[in-house]
């Protein structure tokens, strides 16, 4: 279950689990929820919403998705106005080995 958390944050939900798509292709619902500190749910909700506004896709393979981002999609809000979901992406995602991961999550290569 997520951490509980109240108050604003510079970066939405939506734009966080679209990083955490970035991050990995292939990541499960459950596994973007818990890097996203969202429910499983929510983000169910976020990952519809991106796809029917044409930010995201996916392809079913076998019992997993693999999620394609449109890179060249024009942000939604008037003052982003011709900034792409690509010059968002490259100021929210980092390189793995960079990223410090919250407590009780593992990075990938440690799981290896």
């Amino acid at each position: 279950m997520p951490e509980p958390y109240s108050g604003w944050t510079f970066v939405t939900s939506h734009a966080r689990v679209l990083a955490a798509i970035a991050d990995d292709h292939h990541a499960r619902i459950r596994d973007i929820a818990v890097h996203c500190r969202l429910t499983e749910r929510a983000v169910q909700k976020i990952i519809a919403d991106l796809e029917s506004d044409g930010y995201l896709s996916h392809i079913r393979e076998g019992r997993s998705n693999t999620y394609r981002i449109e890179p060249g999609k024009i942000l939604r809000h008037p003052a982003e106005a011709g900034l792409t979901v690509a010059s968002l992406l490259s100021l929210l995602v980092q390189d793995e080995a960079d990223r410090t991961p919250p407590p009780g999550e593992r990075r990938r290569s440690d799981a290896t």
